[in-house]
């Protein structure tokens, strides 16, 4: 191994089905788990990493200062999707210097960077 890797990633929400749905739209597609006598949480595999939804009961265990980054196969038909659902679109789909970009929140206010 040359370096670390990312191989898992665990955001907080209030709602977790509703934040599922949300990242639905952007193709993760998830199982439902509970390790033990650990809370029912979201999972979903992207590659070698783990993406991650687990409840979020206080305001200290919030995650929505975290930014995130997906690439997506079509960045215009997602963004769609996520209007039609409510998404509060931060900044419509361009094109950039790294690629067709758009920013989104999440339903928990987690900034998302969408890249196709």
């Amino acid at each position: 191994m040359t370096g670390p890797t990312l191989n898992l990633l665990v955001i907080r929400s209030p709602d977790i089905d509703r934040s599922a749905r949300f990242y639905e739209l952007l193709g993760l597609v998830f199982t439902k788990h509970a390790h033990g006598t650990g809370p029912e949480h979201y999972a979903a595999e992207l590659g070698s990493a783990v993406f991650e939804i687990y409840p979020r009961h206080e305001e200290k265990d919030s995650t929505s200062r975290a930014r995130l980054g997906f690439r997506v196969a079509n960045l215009d038909q997602t963004i769609t999707a996520l209007q039609q659902a409510g998404a509060k679109i931060v900044s419509a789909p361009k094109d950039t210097p790294f690629g067709r970009r758009a920013v989104v929140d999440d339903p928990d206010g987690h900034r998302i960077e969408l890249t196709q």
